[in-house]
This record gives C-alpha cells, sequence and structure tokens, in this order.
C-alpha cells in the first residue's frame, strides 16, 4: 500500500462503501483488491450478497493471492483493462464466473490503483443471462459504475434482500422494466395492469418524487413512506451510461476521467407492512408492560405503607424488627419493578438498583444519631431483570444483616458494597467494620431469617454460593454467580408471546 496517495487510499475506501448494494442486485460477490506489488496483491474488502446464498463460503479480507492463483485480477491490474472469465482460487468447488475491473487514481490519471471484481455462481451467471435485456444493461451499467465511485451515498442504503422488487425507470420517468415480485408489490396498491411503459406520474404513489431526487442529487437515495395503508421502503440507483462495445476495447476510454452521463435509475421497492405492524405491536405490548410494573411499583409502596403503619402501633421490639425486615423486602422488590417501568423492561443496571437500595436502608433504619456511612464501588452491570430482582434481594437482607448483627449498640461505621465483573461471573462483596461474625457461627445452619432468605436465593435462583467470613476489623460476605445471557432465563421472558 506505500504506492498510495492520500487521496487514493479514500477513494478505495468509498468504493469498499459501494460494494454492498452491486453484489446485492448483482447476486454476487464483490471483492476489492489493492495494487499489484511484490507479484502479489491484497483482497482489502469482500461483501457477500445479501439476496441470494454466498457462492464464496469464507470472507477473503486480507487473503494475499498471486498471478497464478488470480491471473484475471492480477491482467486487471497490469493492464488497466476489463477481464472476465471463471479463473481463480476461490470458488469454494463452486464455478464462478468473474468479471474484473481497474481501479484508477482520481488523483494521477491513468494510474491503476487497485481493482474490484464481481464473481457469480455459474448458476446465478446464467440466470441473470436469461433476464430481460433492459435489466442486463441496467446491471452491466451499475457494475461498470462502481470502480468509477459513482455510486454515491450507497452506503446508507439498506441492502437488498429476496422479497425486494426491482424497476429500471428511464430519463423520460417511463417504466422500462418491473421484475416479477416488483408487479406482485404494486398490485397490492391496485395496479392491475402492466407496470412497464407507464410513466411515473400515472402512479399515485412517492416514485415520481423520489426518481426525480435522484436525477437532482445523482444519489442514492433510501425512503420509507405510507401509501396506501401499506409502508414502503424505496431504495433508488441513479445508473450512468457506461461504455459503448467500441469504447471497451479503446485501452485509453477508461484511463481516462469521464464525465457522468445520467440514463435513469433503479427503484427497489420492498413492502415493509407486516414488519412495521410487528414493531407497532412490540411498542404497545411494552408500553403495557412498563405499566404493569409502573402499578406493581406502587402497590408494594402501599403495602410497604400499611406495614409502616402497623409498625408504629405494634408494642413488642421483635416484632417490629419483624415488620422492619418485611418492609425493606417489599421495597427492594419495588426498586426492580421501579427501574422496569422507566425503561424497556429486560435489563437492570444492577449497581444502580443497589444505590437505591442502600439509600432506603439508610433512611429507613440507620437513625439520624448513628454515623453509619455507605458505600458503592465497581462497575456497571446490567442483567436481566429476574437475575436483578434476586440479587437485590439478597444484598438488602446482607445489609440488614450488617446492621442488625455487626453494629448492634454501635453507632460508627462503614458498609461497603464491591461489585465485580469476571467476564463469565460476577462477583459482589459486602464488607463492614463492625463485630464479625461469632465463634460459633455455621453458615450451613444460619439463625436468622435473613440469612436463610439469602442463601436460599442465592443457591436457587441466583445458582451461585455465598461465602461469609471474617476479616481484620469485620465480616465479608462474597456472592458469586454466573452471568445470563440475556432472553435466556428459562420461564421468564418478558418479551415472549
Amino acid at each position: 500500500m506505500t504506492s498510495l496517495t492520500d487521496g487514493d487510499r479514500d477513494f478505495l475506501k468509498s468504493i469498499e462503501d459501494q460494494m454492498g448494494i452491486v453484489a446485492d442486485v448483482s447476486r454476487a460477490e464483490s471483492l476489492l483488491y489493492g495494487p499489484f506489488v511484490n507479484a502479489k496483491t491484497t483482497v482489502l474488502a469482500h461483501r457477500h450478497p445479501h439476496s441470494v446464498g454466498p457462492a464464496y463460503l469464507k470472507d477473503y479480507t486480507q487473503a494475499e493471492v498471486t498471478m497464478l492463483e488470480m491471473p484475471l485480477v492480477v491482467k486487471a491490474l497490469t493492464s488497466g483493462r476489463k477481464q472476465r472469465g471463471a479463473q481463480g482460487i476461490f470458488g469454494d468447488g463452486v464455478s464462478v464466473v468473474i468479471e474484473v475491473w481497474p481501479i484508477f487514481s482520481p488523483d494521477r490519471p491513468g494510474k491503476v490503483i487497485g481493482a474490484v471484481s464481481i464473481d457469480s455462481s455459474l448458476l446465478e451467471h446464467e440466470r441473470q443471462r436469461r433476464r430481460d435485456r433492459t435489466f442486463r444493461l441496467a446491471l452491466r451499467q451499475l457494475k461498470y459504475m462502481l470502480p468509477k465511485g459513482w455510486l454515491t451515498n450507497a452506503e446508507n442504503i439498506s441492502p437488498f434482500t429476496e422479497p425486494e422488487g426491482v424497476i429500471v425507470v428511464d430519463t423520460e420517468e417511463v417504466i422500462r422494466y418491473a421484475s416479477g415480485v416488483a408487479a406482485n408489490l404494486y398490485r397490492r396498491l391496485g395496479y392491475l395492469d402492466d407496470l412497464v411503459g407507464r410513466n411515473l406520474k400515472s402512479l399515485r404513489t412517492t416514485d415520481r418524487k423520489l426518481f426525480q431526487q435522484v436525477a437532482n442529487t445523482l444519489h442514492c437515495i433510501e425512503q420509507e413512506t405510507e401509501i396506501g395503508g401499506r409502508y414502503w421502503v424505496h431504495k433508488a440507483i441513479p445508473l450512468f451510461a457506461g461504455p459503448t462495445r467500441l469504447q471497451q476495447f479503446w485501452p485509453q476510454y477508461h484511463r481516462l476521467p469521464r464525465p457522468r452521463d445520467f440514463r435513469g435509475a433503479l427503484i427497489i421497492p420492498h413492502d415493509v407492512t407486516v414488519e412495521r405492524q410487528a414493531e407497532q405491536e412490540i411498542r404497545v405490548k411494552n408500553a403495557m408492560i412498563q405499566e404493569i410494573h409502573h402499578r406493581v411499583k406502587n402497590n408494594l409502596q402501599t403495602v410497604a405503607a400499611l406495614l409502616r403503619i402497623q409498625k408504629r402501633r405494634v408494642k413488642h421490639k421483635e416484632a417490629a424488627l419483624a415488620l422492619q425486615d418485611a418492609i425493606q423486602r417489599i421495597l427492594s422488590v419495588a426498586v426492580i419493578h421501579e427501574f422496569l417501568s422507566d425503561q424497556d423492561a429486560w435489563a437492570i443496571n444492577i449497581k444502580d438498583a443497589v444505590q437505591r437500595i442502600m439509600a432506603q436502608t439508610r433512611q429507613s433504619i440507620v437513625s439520624a444519631e448513628d454515623n453509619i456511612t455507605f458505600q458503592l464501588s465497581g462497575p456497571s452491570i446490567w442483567m436481566p431483570a429476574k437475575q436483578a430482582t434476586a440479587a437485590a434481594l439478597v444484598i438488602n437482607e446482607l445489609l440488614q444483616n450488617a446492621l442488625e448483627h455487626g453494629f448492634e449498640h454501635r453507632r460508627r461505621g462503614t458498609i461497603a458494597v464491591v461489585l465485580t465483573d469476571e467476564g463469565d461471573k460476577i462477583i459482589i462483596y459486602i464488607k463492614d467494620d463492625g463485630h464479625g461474625l461469632p465463634e460459633d457461627f455455621d453458615a450451613k445452619k444460619p439463625r436468622s431469617l435473613g440469612l436463610q432468605i439469602a442463601t436460599t436465593l442465592v443457591e436457587e435462583d441466583l445458582k451461585g454460593s455465598l461465602l461469609l467470613f471474617n476479616v481484620e476489623g469485620g465480616t465479608t460476605a462474597q456472592i458469586t454467580f454466573d452471568k445470563s445471557l440475556f432472553g435466556g432465563e428459562n420461564g421468564w421472558n418478558e418479551n415472549e408471546s
């Protein structure tokens, strides 16, 4: 690549951006080659077609080839003339017809800086050869335009797929070719007669306006419109004249810069009504799910408020503590539903949820006279809602346990929650500088209901482990569990229909 200027590299990059739509319409592989240096060339980019199964099973980007391996490509690079044949090593056992065009420098007229090839399987080549003459001419023009870099804005055109039709329109806005798929699409709008020969102005669609935009800008354009209650995506690609048969054999014709001669446009319609209706249904469903989460959150907060009233009337300390624990558990679940009501109801940032739970715990349990500090550190970790709910409940129980037992008869201390992302595992530490675990503590036989709940949630819901151990100056709880794949939780997927 040392022989290329910055302008050459930019030009090759623009051609790379334009390769996809040509591969799709041609139903062929498209490969971009660099200059021929040290008896070899390199594949700079490779695009598979979306409109048909690939002829090449691999992506050959960065593959290096020589004259013996790809003689047609090397001939195009060294002679500066188009080559065509069936020679090459990329066939993967499939018979392939190769067309190769040299690419000339935009800054140095006549200097070959690369080549682009359109490689069709023999079956697709024969299918294209039997198609209407007008379409074949448009396809030749499209292929000719690629090495010239004339498909401006093609990088913003979505892939061309099998259900999409093809229409060729001339400079007089008359349809000269319409594929069978295109004809069927327009029948849905009531156009039962043959489209060929009709002027675009006779159609009550946006095709004429789109064509005029293409003719004025000479850019590829894609638009989505609603016509007759149906949603349509139209792609439009300008077509420029290629060389005549005599000009093809004139060596200097391709080396010299040529002005673009607009000859019409390729219009590709696609009915996306079913897709848009499905998207609308999903949006409505998600809105309903979010409303349900909002109502669940409100109901849980109402239950918590009722329990607070009951707590004030309870005279026994033990009963009051039990009610306070229940309030905290309910509010921890409410936090998750609050997050789900504000987003797309499929994932929770557990760091945000823990922050909210810590704030609730400080407000509800820690008295104003106590100097208990809460700390949270670690990265944001996104979890499926079911996993996040279990994790939030466990963290809530361990926070309460630290306050009730680690800081009993103490008014000063620190509780820290540390989140760690180990790739396929998540480890959460809850550390305190309190009294520590008693000498007779048995993790397998926890005395408190909170630890029993936490252990059950970790082992059964998170499928992980919970360890509690003393460290110098306090206690640490370590929760370890595997990450869940989004949408992979058995029996729990909010977007299931």
